[in-house]
């Protein structure tokens, strides 16, 4: 099998895989699409007829792929990212879908497989200082989360700065009317351009969330708070997600978390 790029996490071996349809053999995109299906088995049942699980060309083309192998070579976890072409925006890197077996869950692979997706995609694919555009499309609120603490101009977030522009409506537009079977958005679900919000787009479906289950919660309050008074549950609805990173976006973060203590320090009063 051919590997665009390979690192190492202690006992996992992650491989990172560029549109896998056009760059693996006929066997080789046969025997990935088996060890997904038998992944994501463990995370759904049924399996959601979309992405990687349905083996096409056309779903294994369009793919930017982190996989996670156990010191014998089985699979387990892998995350999928969807390329989108949005006019007058270039290629959107969807975070998609990812899933990690039950045995490995305690490994941190959901952080890791998704790092390795967008920091390889990155470095092939995007000059130091260019804007790489992703979108997350999700009611799983620690998903929401992570995207809104881990990359840039994310909208919709509760961070202060986070307002909508152009590209964030371009690319939210173009989700909507070109790329709802990609995403997993049923065809009866409608876009709130207010909120960000599609509105029953996973209603009866696996990814229907209930809005009290813990295990999908961020471990940050005023996160969950957020995302969750913008959703309706029973009814199946998600937040889309859309905001950018960059080689310099991990130095802006660090500057931020630097900041945040000196910026307490100096609002704190004075001591008698």
């Amino acid at each position: 099998m051919k590997l665009i790029g390979r690192s190492t996490e202690k006992k996992y071996r992650i491989d990172f895989l560029f549109r896998p349809g056009l760059t693996l053999s006929a066997a080789e995109c046969r025997k990935l699409v088996e060890e997904v299906r038998h992944v994501a088995a463990t995370c759904f049942d049924p399996v959601p007829d979309y992405q990687l699980m349905r083996g096409t060309p056309e779903e294994l083309n369009d793919k930017a792929v982190a996989v996670a192998r156990r010191a014998d070579g089985t699979l387990a976890g892998f995350c999928s990212c969807v390329l989108l072409p949005v006019e007058g925006v270039g290629d959107v890197l969807h975070l998609g879908l990812t899933c990690v077996h039950p045995d490995d869950r305690s490994a941190g692979l959901t952080h890791k497989l998704t790092r390795k997706v967008v920091v390889s995609y990155m470095v092939r694919h995007k000059p130091l200082g260019r804007k790489l555009w992703v979108s997350n499309c999700a009611a799983v609120l620690s998903s929401l989360g992570n995207v809104a603490q881990h990359f840039e101009a994310v909208y919709p977030a509760p961070m202060e700065d986070s307002r909508p522009w152009p590209e964030h409506f371009r690319i939210a537009d173009a989700i909507d009317r070109l790329y709802r079977d990609k995403i997993f958005i049923l065809d009866g679900a409608t876009f709130d351009p207010e909120t960000f919000v599609f509105r029953g787009s996973v209603r009866n479906t696996v990814f229907q969330k209930d809005r009290d289950d813990v295990q999908f919660h961020h471990r940050k309050p005023l996160l969950n708070d957020f995302y969750r008074d913008r959703m309706n549950f029973q009814d199946g609805d998600e937040v889309l997600q859309i905001g950018y990173t960059s080689a310099l976006s991990p130095l802006k973060h660090t500057l931020k978390r630097l900041r945040k203590p000196r910026e307490q320090r100096a609002a704190a009063p004075a001591q008698a």
